[in-house]
C-alpha cells in the first residue's frame, strides 16, 4: 500500500511536472507575444492616458516601479502629474507658480565676497559627511546627457544657478541662497543617515552599480533655464523610487526644480528641492480628493504637498481632513536606502549624555518616540536658564524641554505654542527653561512634541523631528 502510493505520487507528480512545463512554456510564449511596453507606450504620457494604454499590464508596471498596483493604479487615475514615460517608469511634472508665488524671500548674510562657481564655503556644506548616502544640491551647472531626460535633447547642458546675470561669478546674495537651501533641505532630512551637502561627490558616490554598491545618493539640480520648464510650465520633476536603484541608477538621475517655475528665493527652491528627492526616496504626493497637493493649515503643511506657503513643513503620513494619502513617509523612504541616523544621546536618567555649564549640545531627534536626556552638573548656587533651539531655517523639530531633579523628576518645563511670523518663519518650535537651583546634579531632557489638532490646525508628533541645540547657563 505504501509503496503503491509511492509510485501512484511519483506517477502524480510526473504528470504535474509535465503540465506544469506545458503550462510554463504556453505563458512564456504568450508573454513574448506581448509587445515591450516602449511600444505600447511610445513616448511619456500623462497618467489617465498611461493608465489607458497599460490597465491589462498593470501589475508589471506596478513591479517595476516597486509599488502597489492598487497605489500605482489611484496615482495614475487621479494625480494629474503623474507620468509614465516610455519604458513604464512613473515620475512627476509639478506645476508652476505665478508670479507672486514666486517673489524672492531675504536671505541671512553668510557670504563676503563673489566667488567663482562651485568655489567658498557656500560649495562645501555637509549635513552629515562620512555618510554613505548623499543628497547633492547641484548649483552650479551639470550637463545632462544619456539619461530619461534626454528622450528628445542630448545633450543637456544646464548653467549654474544665476540672479545677477553673471553665471560664471556667485556674488554674496547668490551664495546666501545657496546655503539657506541647503539648511532647510538638511533639515528635512535630518532624521536620516545621509550628507546633504553643496559639495559635488565624486560620481560614484552618487551612482549605484549594484546591490553590493553600499555608497550612493541622488543629485537635485537647480535649474536655472527653460529647457524642460518651457515644455511643461514645471516646478520640478523627478522619478519615484529610483534613490536605491541597483541597476540604471544614472539612467533615472538627476531629480530637477526650476527656478523658473518656483522661483529664485531660498523657501521655496528649498521646499520644492525636499519634494523632488521625497520623489526618488519612494514619496507619492500629498492632496485631498479636491487638490492634489495639499496647501495645509495652520502654521503646518506636508513636504509632499505644498510648503510654500507654511512656516512648519514636515513629512506626514496623512493626518490632516481629507488626506488621499496615508503611506507612513518615514517608512517609505527607509525601504529605499535611507535608515534614520543612530541615537547620539541616552533616553533616560541613567543613559544620559554629559552637558557642562556654558557648553552647547547639538543633536537630532530621529524616532517619533525619541528623547534625548542630558546630565548637568551644577557647582554654585544660583539662578540658571536652559534653552534648546530647533533649527535655525525651516526647523521641522517642535521642543518640549523639562528640567528634572537628581530624582528624575521635573523641576520646571516649557512647551511654547507653536505659529509663524510669515511663511518661512516658525515660531515657539524652542523652549527655555530657568530656575533657581542649588548645587547638585540635574537633567534636561529634550522630547518631541505636537500642537493643535492635526486634523486641520496642527500637526501630531509624528513629523515632529529634525536638529536641536542645547546649553544652560547662569542667569
Amino acid at each position: 500500500m505504501h509503496s503503491k502510493f509511492r509510485r501512484t505520487g511519483a506517477l502524480a507528480c510526473t504528470g504535474a511536472v509535465v503540465f506544469g512545463a506545458l503550462a510554463i512554456a504556453a505563458g512564456t510564449q504568450a508573454d513574448a507575444q506581448q509587445p515591450p511596453l516602449d511600444q505600447i507606450l511610445g513616448q511619456s504620457l500623462q497618467g489617465k492616458d498611461a493608465l489607458t494604454k497599460v490597465q491589462s499590464r498593470l501589475a508589471e508596471v506596478a513591479q517595476r516601479n516597486g509599488l502597489p498596483e492598487q497605489k500605482l493604479l489611484d496615482t495614475l487615475a487621479s494625480d494629474k502629474t503623474s507620468w509614465l514615460d516610455k519604458d513604464g517608469r512613473l515620475f512627476f511634472r509639478e506645476p508652476g507658480l505665478t508670479t507672486t508665488e514666486k517673489a524672492p524671500e531675504a536671505s541671512p548674510r553668510w557670504a563676503t565676497e563673489a566667488v567663482a562657481a562651485a568655489e567658498g564655503p557656500a560649495f562645501e556644506l555637509h549635513s552629515k559627511p562620512g555618510s554613505n548616502r548623499v543628497i547633492y544640491l547641484d548649483f552650479d551647472g551639470h550637463t545632462i546627457t544619456g539619461t530619461a531626460w534626454n528622450s528628445s535633447v542630448d545633450p543637456v547642458n544646464v548653467t549654474a544657478y544665476d540672479t545677477d546675470g553673471n553665471a560664471a561669478v556667485f556674488g554674496t546674495a547668490e551664495q546666501d541662497v545657496v546655503h539657506e537651501v541647503w539648511a532647510r533641505v538638511a533639515e528635512d532630512y535630518a532624521a536620516f543617515d545621509v550628507d546633504v551637502t553643496t559639495q559635488q561627490p565624486a560620481q560614484d558616490l552618487i551612482n549605484r552599480t549594484s546591490s553590493s554598491d553600499q555608497q550612493y545618493g541622488t543629485r537635485v539640480l537647480i535649474d536655472p533655464t527653460t529647457w524642460y520648464q518651457s515644455n511643461c510650465g514645471c516646478g520640478g520633476v523627478a522619478y519615484i523610487g529610483v534613490y536605491d536603484n541597483a541597476g540604471q541608477h544614472d539612467y533615472y538621475q538627476p531629480a530637477l526644480v526650476f527656478t523658473k517655475g518656483v522661483g529664485t528665493g531660498a523657501k521655496n527652491l528649498a521646499e520644492a528641492a525636499s519634494h523632488e528627492a521625497g520623489h526618488n526616496v519612494g514619496l507619492g504626493h500629498d492632496g485631498t480628493a479636491s487638490v492634489g497637493y495639499y496647501e495645509g493649515h495652520g502654521s503646518w503643511a506636508p513636504i509632499m504637498g505644498v510648503g510654500y506657503y507654511r512656516g512648519i513643513s514636515q513629512w506626514s503620513k496623512g493626518e490632516y481632513s481629507g488626506a488621499n494619502n496615508t503611506e507612513d513617509d518615514y517608512s517609505v523612504i527607509g525601504t529605499h536606502g535611507l535608515a534614520l541616523r543612530t541615537d547620539e544621546a541616552g533616553d533616560s536618567t541613567g543613559a544620559a549624555a554629559a552637558l557642562a555649564v556654558g557648553a552647547t549640545a547639538n543633536g537630532f531627534i530621529a524616532a517619533e518616540a525619541d528623547t534625548d536626556v542630558y546630565r548637568v552638573d551644577v557647582s554654585a548656587a544660583g539662578n540658571y536658564t536652559a534653552t534648546a533651539s530647533a533649527g535655525a531655517l525651516g526647523g521641522n523639530l517642535d521642543i518640549k524641554l523639562d528640567l528634572l531633579n537628581s530624582a528624575g523628576t521635573v523641576v520646571t518645563s516649557a512647551d511654547p505654542a507653536s505659529g509663524q511670523s510669515n511663511a518661512g518663519t516658525p515660531t515657539g518650535l524652542g523652549a527655555t527653561v530657568t530656575s533657581n537651583l542649588q548645587p547638585g546634579t540635574y537633567y534636561l531632557r529634550i522630547d518631541n512634541v505636537g500642537y493643535g489638532n492635526p486634523l486641520n490646525t496642527g500637526y501630531s508628533t509624528y513629523g515632529s523631528r529634525g536638529a536641536y541645540s542645547l546649553a544652560i547657563n547662569p542667569s
